[in-house]
C-alpha cells in the first residue's frame, strides 16, 4: 500500500508539472502585452522589449535555424516517410559524361533516419517556443514590479553558480538523446518494416508491413515453424540461464564468504586471493581459454579419453561420439555454460558479500545463541534476510544482466556449438543462444534488422517487466528499521 501510494504521488506530482506547464503558456498568451504576443511569432520580441540584446540574437539565431533545416532539409526526407521511398537505385547513362552514373534515388534508412531526426528537433522547438513565451511573459511580470532583470552578464554567473547542474548536464542530455533516445525510436519502428538483406538500404528500399513481424515471431503469418518456434525455444532457455546464473553465482558466493569468515579456515588470506584471480584475468580471455580446454579435440577431452572416462560415458549411452561434446551439443553445453559461469562469477559475488557479512547485526546474533539457537537457524532468520535485505537490489539487476550477458554465451558457442534443428536454423538461432546473442546474429550475420529490432524491443519489455516487478515486490513494507 505504500509504494503503491508513493507510485500515485509520484503520478500526480509529474500530471500536475506538465499540466502547470501548459497552463502557464496559455497564461502567458492570454494575458501577456503586444510583445509577448509577438514572441509567438518572432521569438527574440520579447526579450528586445527589455533591452536584453544579446539573448535576442541567440533565440533568434535558434529559431532561423530551425525554419531553415524546416524548409530546406526536412521535407525531403519527412514527405517520403508514409512510403520510406519509391525510387530504386539504377545506373543510367549521362550522354553529356558518356558514363553511368547513378540516378536520384531513395535511400529507405536515409528516409527513416532523418524523419525521427526531424520529428524530435520539432518537439524539441515546441518545447523552446513554449517555454520562450513563459519567460518572456515572466520577464513583463517583473518589469511591472519593478524587480532587476537579469542581463546577458547575471545569466551566465547564474549558469556557473546556482544553476550550474543545468550547464554540467546539457551536453550529457544531448548526447543521450542522439546516441540512445533517436537510435532506440530509429529500431522501434524498423520492427514495422521488411528491413532485411533482401530489402538492403540504399541498394534496394524496404517499406512499411505493419504488425506481421510481431505475428511472425509469436508464432503466426508464414514463418510460425521457424520464427514462432525459435522465439519460445529461446526464450525459455534465456530465462532458465538468467536464473541459474544469478542464483548460482549468489549462493555461491555468500557460501564462499562465510568459508573465508569461518574461525576454522585456515590461511584465508590465500584463499581468498587464489579465488580473485577470476576477477583479475579478463573474462574474454578466460572463457576463450575455457572454450578451447573442453572442445571437442581440447584437452579436457584429451585426458578424459585417456582415462576411459569417454568409453564409459559412450557404453552407458549418454554420448554417440567418441568425444564429450561439452559445448557443442544440446544439454551439454547448457549445463557446461552453467557451471563455466559460476567459476567467473562466484569470486566477484564473494567480494561483494565480504562487505555485506562484515556489517552483520551482532547484537541480534548474540542475542539469538543467547536463546539457544543454532548456527544454521541464525544462518536462516537473521544472516540470509539481512544479505537478501541490502543485496535485494543488485540480485534484480544480475538477473536483468544476464539477461543480455552476451560475453558468456558468445564467446563459449561461436565456431563450436553448431544446430541440427532445423526449425531453428532456419530462423538463424541455436538452442544455447539468448536472445541477445540471437538478435545479434541476426543483424551481424544475417543482416535480418526487422526481426532482430523485433527481438530487441521484447527484450526490452522483457527486462522492464521484470524489473518493475521485482522493485516493486521488494519496497513493499518497511524494512528499514529492521536492521537499524
Amino acid at each position: 500500500m505504500a509504494a503503491a501510494g508513493k507510485t500515485s504521488a509520484k503520478k500526480e506530482t509529474f500530471l500536475g508539472s506538465v499540466g502547470g506547464f501548459f497552463k502557464s503558456f496559455f497564461t502567458a498568451v492570454a494575458k501577456g502585452d503586444f510583445f509577448v504576443k509577438l514572441s509567438l511569432i518572432w521569438m527574440g520580441a520579447g526579450y528586445i522589449r527589455r533591452k536584453q540584446f544579446i539573448r535576442t540574437l541567440l533565440i533568434t539565431a535558434v529559431e532561423a535555424a530551425i525554419i531553415l533545416y524546416s524548409i530546406f532539409v526536412a521535407p525531403q526526407y519527412v514527405t517520403k516517410l508514409g512510403t520510406l521511398g519509391t525510387v530504386k537505385m539504377e545506373s543510367v547513362f549521362n550522354i553529356n559524361t558518356m558514363k553511368y552514373d547513378l540516378n536520384d534515388y531513395d535511400d529507405s534508412f536515409q528516409i527513416l533516419l532523418f524523419s525521427v531526426i526531424s520529428i524530435a528537433i520539432w518537439v524539441v522547438a515546441l518545447f523552446i517556443w513554449m517555454k520562450n513565451v513563459i519567460a518572456v511573459y515572466e520577464l513583463q511580470q517583473k518589469a511591472k514590479r519593478g524587480e532587476h532583470i537579469n542581463s546577458f552578464v547575471d545569466d551566465l554567473n547564474g549558469m556557473l553558480n546556482e544553476k550550474f547542474h543545468v550547464t554540467l548536464l546539457t551536453l550529457p542530455v544531448l548526447g543521450i538523446v542522439m546516441f540512445s533516445v533517436i537510435p532506440i525510436f530509429v529500431l522501434i519502428l524498423v520492427a514495422f518494416t521488411n528491413y532485411d538483406q533482401q530489402h538492403m538500404a540504399p541498394a534496394e528500399l524496404f517499406t512499411w508491413t505493419g504488425l506481421s513481424n510481431f505475428i511472425n515471431l509469436f508464432g503466426g503469418g508464414g514463418l510460425s515453424i521457424t520464427f514462432g518456434y525459435s522465439f519460445t525455444r529461446v526464450l525459455i532457455w534465456t530465462l532458465i540461464w538468467s536464473l541459474f546464473a544469478t542464483t548460482t553465482t549468489f549462493f555461491g558466493g555468500v557460501l564462499l564468504s562465510l568459508f573465508l569468515r569461518n574461525k576454522r579456515t585456515k590461511l584465508p588470506k590465500l584463499w581468498r586471493s587464489l579465488f580473485v584471480v577470476t576477477i583479475a584475468v579478463p573474462q574474454f580471455v578466460t572463457l576463450l581459454l575455457v572454450r578451447n580446454f573442453f572442445a571437442n579435440n581440447g584437452i579436457a577431452n584429451t585426458m578424459l579419453k585417456s582415462m576411459g572416462v569417454t568409453q564409459v560415458l559412450q557404453d552407458i549411452g549418454w554420448i554417440t561420439s567418441d568425444y564429450i561434446p561439452f559445448l557443442s551439443s544440446p544439454g551439454w553445453a547448457h549445463v557446461m555454460i552453467i557451471l563455466i559461469n559460476i567459476w567467473i562469477g562466484v569470486p566477484y559475488q564473494m567480494m561483494v558479500m565480504t562487505g555485506v557479512l562484515s556489517n552483520l547485526p551482532e547484537e541480534q546474533i548474540e542475542s539469538a545463541s543467547i536463546d539457544g539457537a543454532t548456527k544454521f537457524q541464525i544462518f536462516r532468520h537473521i544472516t540470509m534476510p539481512y544479505i537478501l535485505f541490502v543485496t535485494g537490489p543488485t540480485l534484480v539487476t544480475d538477473f536483468v544482466r544476464n539477461i543480455n550477458n552476451f560475453n558468456v554465451i558468445y564467446l563459449l558457442t561461436q565456431d563450436v556449438y553448431t544446430t541440427t534443428n532445423q526449425a531453428l536454423a532456419n530462423s538463424q538461432a541455436k538452442e544455447v543462444d539468448l536472445l541477445v546473442t540471437w538478435l545479434f546474429r541476426l543483424t551481424q550475420e544475417y543482416y535480418n534488422y526487422k526481426m532482430a529490432s523485433v527481438i530487441g524491443i521484447c527484450v526490452f519489455v522483457l527486462c522492464s517487466v521484470i524489473t518493475l516487478v521485482a522493485f516493486g515486490l521488494m519496497t513493499r513494507g518497511d524494512k528499514e528499521g529492521v536492521y537499524n
